[in-house]
Protein backbone atom coordinates (compact mmCIF):
# COMPACT_ATOMS: atom_id res chain seq x y z
CA UNK A 1 0.00 0.00 0.00
CA UNK A 2 1.72 3.22 -1.19
CA UNK A 3 0.19 6.40 0.23
CA UNK A 4 1.37 9.48 -1.42
CA UNK A 5 2.66 12.58 0.06
CA UNK A 6 -0.01 15.11 1.40
CA UNK A 7 0.98 18.51 0.14
CA UNK A 8 -0.06 21.83 2.05
CA UNK A 9 -1.54 24.22 -0.24
CA UNK A 10 0.84 27.55 0.18
CA UNK A 11 -0.09 30.69 -2.31
CA UNK A 12 3.26 31.42 -3.41
CA UNK A 13 2.23 35.13 -4.73
CA UNK A 14 3.03 38.07 -2.27
CA UNK A 15 2.68 41.65 -1.73
CA UNK A 16 2.65 44.26 0.78
CA UNK A 17 -0.52 45.86 2.63
CA UNK A 18 0.61 48.96 4.44
CA UNK A 19 -2.13 50.46 6.68
CA UNK A 20 -1.70 53.86 7.93
CA UNK A 21 -3.42 55.92 9.76
CA UNK A 22 -3.51 57.68 13.53
CA UNK A 23 -2.42 56.23 16.64
CA UNK A 24 -5.13 53.93 17.93
CA UNK A 25 -6.77 53.98 14.48
CA UNK A 26 -7.06 50.13 14.57
CA UNK A 27 -4.01 49.58 12.36
CA UNK A 28 -2.59 46.63 14.41
CA UNK A 29 -6.23 45.44 15.25
CA UNK A 30 -6.96 44.99 11.70
CA UNK A 31 -3.87 43.30 10.58
CA UNK A 32 -3.92 40.94 13.28
CA UNK A 33 -7.27 40.15 12.42
CA UNK A 34 -6.39 39.84 8.84
CA UNK A 35 -3.33 37.63 9.42
CA UNK A 36 -5.51 34.90 10.96
CA UNK A 37 -8.07 34.94 8.37
CA UNK A 38 -5.34 34.59 5.06
CA UNK A 39 -3.14 31.75 7.30
CA UNK A 40 -5.92 30.01 7.43
CA UNK A 41 -6.48 30.29 4.05
CA UNK A 42 -2.93 28.80 3.21
CA UNK A 43 -0.94 31.29 2.89
CA UNK A 44 2.15 32.79 4.38
CA UNK A 45 1.82 35.99 6.23
CA UNK A 46 3.93 38.30 7.95
CA UNK A 47 3.21 41.51 10.19
CA UNK A 48 5.42 44.44 10.72
CA UNK A 49 4.11 45.87 13.98
CA UNK A 50 5.59 49.68 13.95
CA UNK A 51 6.23 49.12 17.99
CA UNK A 52 7.79 45.70 17.29
CA UNK A 53 10.00 47.33 14.46
CA UNK A 54 10.89 50.50 16.37
CA UNK A 55 12.33 48.04 19.48
CA UNK A 56 14.58 45.66 16.97
CA UNK A 57 14.99 47.00 13.91
CA UNK A 58 14.93 50.97 14.52
CA UNK A 59 16.11 51.04 18.29
CA UNK A 60 17.52 54.41 18.73
CA UNK A 61 16.00 56.33 16.28
CA UNK A 62 13.45 59.29 17.51
CA UNK A 63 10.61 61.13 16.23
CA UNK A 64 11.93 63.66 14.05
CA UNK A 65 10.38 64.09 10.26
CA UNK A 66 14.36 62.37 9.33
CA UNK A 67 13.88 59.40 11.82
CA UNK A 68 10.56 58.95 11.02
CA UNK A 69 11.37 58.56 7.33
CA UNK A 70 14.64 56.67 7.77
CA UNK A 71 12.32 54.06 9.97
CA UNK A 72 9.62 53.95 7.27
CA UNK A 73 12.22 52.86 4.84
CA UNK A 74 13.77 50.27 7.19
CA UNK A 75 10.39 48.94 6.94
CA UNK A 76 9.87 49.33 3.44
CA UNK A 77 12.71 47.45 2.53
CA UNK A 78 12.03 44.23 4.57
CA UNK A 79 8.60 44.16 3.68
CA UNK A 80 9.66 44.45 0.33
CA UNK A 81 12.43 41.87 0.81
CA UNK A 82 9.52 39.25 2.28
CA UNK A 83 6.83 40.43 -0.49
CA UNK A 84 8.98 39.53 -3.25
CA UNK A 85 9.76 36.02 -1.80
CA UNK A 86 5.91 35.33 -1.46
CA UNK A 87 4.91 36.28 1.17
CA UNK A 88 1.83 38.83 2.06
CA UNK A 89 3.15 41.55 4.23
CA UNK A 90 0.85 43.44 6.70
CA UNK A 91 2.22 46.47 7.62
CA UNK A 92 0.77 48.47 10.20
CA UNK A 93 2.41 51.26 10.86
CA UNK A 94 1.72 54.74 11.00
CA UNK A 95 4.30 56.33 8.41
CA UNK A 96 2.67 60.57 8.76
CA UNK A 97 4.66 61.10 5.93
CA UNK A 98 3.14 61.14 2.13
CA UNK A 99 6.91 61.16 0.45
CA UNK A 100 8.33 58.83 3.09
CA UNK A 101 5.39 56.14 1.99
CA UNK A 102 5.78 57.13 -1.79
CA UNK A 103 8.99 56.33 -1.16
CA UNK A 104 8.36 52.68 -0.35
CA UNK A 105 5.63 52.50 -3.16
CA UNK A 106 8.66 53.33 -5.45
CA UNK A 107 10.70 50.53 -4.07
CA UNK A 108 8.29 48.00 -4.55
CA UNK A 109 6.81 49.16 -8.38
CA UNK A 110 11.01 49.17 -9.27
CA UNK A 111 11.27 45.59 -8.15
CA UNK A 112 7.86 44.44 -9.50
CA UNK A 113 6.58 43.71 -6.31
CA UNK A 114 2.87 44.54 -5.63
CA UNK A 115 1.74 46.94 -2.95
CA UNK A 116 -1.70 48.59 -1.76
CA UNK A 117 -2.07 51.07 0.59
CA UNK A 118 -4.90 51.13 3.38
CA UNK A 119 -5.44 54.69 5.19
CA UNK A 120 -7.47 53.25 7.97
CA UNK A 121 -9.32 56.85 8.18
CA UNK A 122 -10.55 57.06 12.27
CA UNK A 123 -10.76 60.43 13.44
CA UNK A 124 -8.74 61.59 15.68
CA UNK A 125 -11.57 62.24 18.60
CA UNK A 126 -12.51 58.53 18.31
CA UNK A 127 -8.48 57.33 18.35
CA UNK A 128 -8.42 59.71 21.51
CA UNK A 129 -11.08 57.58 22.98
CA UNK A 130 -9.70 54.32 22.24
CA UNK A 131 -6.47 55.68 22.99
CA UNK A 132 -4.97 52.10 23.22
CA UNK A 133 -1.50 53.00 24.50
CA UNK A 134 -2.78 56.13 26.57
CA UNK A 135 -0.75 58.04 24.28
CA UNK A 136 -3.77 60.87 23.83
CA UNK A 137 -3.96 61.47 27.75
CA UNK A 138 -0.36 61.95 28.07
CA UNK A 139 -0.03 64.40 25.64
CA UNK A 140 -3.44 66.34 26.73
CA UNK A 141 -1.44 65.96 30.67
CA UNK A 142 1.49 67.64 29.38
CA UNK A 143 3.58 64.33 29.31
CA UNK A 144 3.97 63.67 25.55
CA UNK A 145 4.95 66.25 23.12
CA UNK A 146 4.79 65.05 18.75
CA UNK A 147 2.04 63.15 18.56
CA UNK A 148 1.07 62.54 15.21
CA UNK A 149 -2.33 64.03 14.06
CA UNK A 150 -2.70 66.04 17.45
CA UNK A 151 0.92 68.77 17.66
CA UNK A 152 2.64 66.47 14.89
CA UNK A 153 1.31 66.56 10.87
CA UNK A 154 -0.16 63.55 9.61
CA UNK A 155 -0.35 63.55 5.90
CA UNK A 156 -3.54 61.32 5.08
CA UNK A 157 -3.19 59.68 1.68
CA UNK A 158 -4.95 61.44 -1.05
CA UNK A 159 -6.41 58.71 -3.17
CA UNK A 160 -4.84 54.72 -0.94
CA UNK A 161 -6.13 51.85 -2.67
CA UNK A 162 -8.58 51.15 -0.23
CA UNK A 163 -9.90 53.82 3.01
CA UNK A 164 -11.77 52.07 5.62
CA UNK A 165 -13.98 54.05 8.91
CA UNK A 166 -13.19 52.02 11.20
CA UNK A 167 -15.71 53.85 13.74
CA UNK A 168 -18.59 52.84 11.35
CA UNK A 169 -17.94 48.47 11.39
CA UNK A 170 -16.31 45.68 13.23
CA UNK A 171 -13.02 44.70 13.12
CA UNK A 172 -13.65 41.87 11.15
CA UNK A 173 -15.62 43.85 8.97
CA UNK A 174 -12.44 46.48 8.00
CA UNK A 175 -10.14 43.40 7.67
CA UNK A 176 -13.01 41.50 5.47
CA UNK A 177 -12.56 44.85 3.26
CA UNK A 178 -9.02 44.37 3.45
CA UNK A 179 -9.16 41.03 2.20
CA UNK A 180 -11.38 41.79 -0.72
CA UNK A 181 -8.98 44.40 -1.89
CA UNK A 182 -5.97 41.27 -2.30
CA UNK A 183 -8.96 39.52 -3.66
CA UNK A 184 -9.62 42.22 -6.26
CA UNK A 185 -6.30 42.09 -6.73
CA UNK A 186 -5.80 38.82 -7.87
CA UNK A 187 -3.23 38.29 -4.14
CA UNK A 188 -5.25 36.73 -2.10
Amino acid sequence: MTTEPTQERHVTSGATVWLTGLPSAGKTTIATELAGALRAGGHRVEVLDGDEIREFISAGLGFTREDRHTNVQRIGFVAELLARNGVLVLVPVIAPYTDSREAVRKRHAAAGTPYLEVHVATPVEVCGERDVKGLYARQAAGELTGLTGVDDPYEAPEAPDLRIETQGQSVSQSAAAVRALLGERGLA
